[in-house]
Parts: structure tokens; sequence; C-alpha cells
């Protein structure tokens, strides 16, 4: 496949606003379209012009020319709002690859079904949450204990360690990034030096860009942007034995997921 990869992105909320972010960054992606029936063109600006979390956009500029067009710089985006994805055409517009980003269609079945509105389910205050009590109380002053998908979520992606790996979470009032708190009992003994030596190693080899390593004093703000998946902090881990250690790795969950995403449509393209 020569030239840019034109992608589209179905859904433009935070993950879908942060592709958006990554591929407007990078001279291999072209974004040529995105569909969101809930939001008007002019709220869509506005949203991906300031964050929170990851600052002001100041790589292009950007502006409305119509209601179904933003401009990035002189670049035009074509802007949609359909509710089914069946009728978005992303074919007038020569998208190769979809993002989606909705956080609903999940599987085949789900991705030809009506559009529902997703916002994340943690409450900002108190309030009635019928799957999961504790999802229901405040997020911004409470630790609160959930379950999480991650780990099986590896056991689909790394078959080898299906069914030897599970786990939880918690939600924490921080605005973005995430740190995994992983206890391993080893077959094979291995000094705590001796796993950290290994994962540097691979941060510095095949992993680079994917795998980070530490020694440095640090909290989780310090990892707000950054587009590596895993971030190992050497300080923070601690071993039992040698046959029994805690790792401790963090990851932006926004940045550095959109950039995997990213990542994946550049790998598809190549291998077509």
């Amino acid at each position: 496949m020569g030239g840019k990869i034109k992608i589209g992105i179905n859904g433009f909320g935070r993950i879908g606003r942060l592709v958006a972010r990554v591929a407007l960054q990078r001279d291999d992606i072209e974004l040529v379209a995105v569909n969101d029936p809930f939001i008007t063109t002019d709220y869509m600006t506005y949203m991906f012009k300031y964050d929170s979390v990851h600052g002001q956009w100041k790589h292009h500029e950007l502006t409305v020319k119509d209601s179904k067009t933003l401009l990035f710089g002189e670049k035009p985006v074509a802007i949609f709002g359909c509710r089914n994805p069946e009728e978005i055409p992303w074919g007038e517009t020569g998208a190769e690859f979809v993002v989606e980003s909705t956080g609903v269609f999940t599987d085949k079945d789900k991705a030809a079904a009506h559009i529902k509105v997703r916002y994340t389910t943690q409450k900002t205050v108190d309030g009635p949450s019928a799957k999961d009590w504790r999802g229901g109380r405040a997020a911004s002053f409470n630790i609160i204990p959930s379950s999480t998908g991650a780990a099986k979520a590896v056991g689909k992606v790394l078959p080898s360690l299906n069914g030897k790996l599970t786990g939880m979470s918690f939600r924490v009032p921080t605005v973005d990034v995430s740190v995994v708190d992983l206890t391993v009992r080893l077959e094979k003994k291995a000094t705590y030096d001796q796993i950290k030596a290994a994962i540097k190693e691979e941060s510095e080899g095949k992993l680079k860009g994917i795998l980070g390593y530490t020694e440095d004093d640090v909290v989780s703000t310090d990892f707000v942007g950054d587009s590596r998946s895993s971030i190992f902090d050497a300080k923070a881990g601690i071993a039992l034995n040698e046959n029994f250690v805690k790792l401790v790795s963090w990851y932006d969950n926004e940045w550095g997921y959109s950039s995997r995403v990213i990542d994946l449509i550049v790998h598809m393209a190549k291998t077509q």
C-alpha cells in the first residue's frame, strides 16, 4: 500500500479524539473522516482543541468549514452524524481503515446494531449504579475496588498465559495514567536484579518504544502523554524471595492505547 494510510474514526469521545491527535502527528496516516451523531462540528472542534489532561492542541489550526467539514490546517476532514454504522459513507472519503471507538461495537454482530451513547460508568458524585453498587459511589474522593477485563484479555492475546493470570482494579481520583501491580510466583528462580536487567534489555531492544524502564522516583502524572504501553518502575518492585516477586509498571491508558491503535493500523496496512 503506497502513500498515506487513510483512516476514519467512529465515535469522537476520549479515545476517538486522542487517536485523531496521534494520527495527525504522523506522516504515514491521513485522517479523512469522523462519525459522531451526538456532537456538532463546533463542539467537536472545541473538545478536540482543549483537553484538560493532554493540553491544548497546537499542531494545526483547526476550523469549522461547514456542518459537515472540519479543516486541520488546509486539510479537510469529513464529518458524519450517522447513528447506524451501516449508513456511514466511509467509501466516499477513501477511508481504508476505521477505528471503532464508541465502546459499543465490540464484535461483528454489535457492529451492525443501533449505536448508543457510552460514557465512563464511574460517578462523579454518589448516584445509582445497578450493576456495581460500589461503582455508584463518588469517584472524586474514594478508592473504589472494581473488576477488570485486563487479565482475561492478556490470556487471549498471549495464549500461554491463559488461565494463569487474574486480577482486580482500584478506581482512584486521577484523571489519567494507570499502574499495574503484578505479583508473580516464578517457576525458575531469579533475583530482582536479574529481572530488572532482563526488562531493561528488552526495553532497549526489540520492545523499544513499547516497553519502558525507569529507576527515577516517578509518580503517575510523569507518564501523561507517554506513548509507550508499559514503563517498568524498577524502584517500586520488591522480591520476597527468588520465586516470589512484585513488579510495578505504569502506562497512560489513553495516549498509550491510542498510539497502539495507530501502530496496529500501520501493521495491517503493511501486511495486506
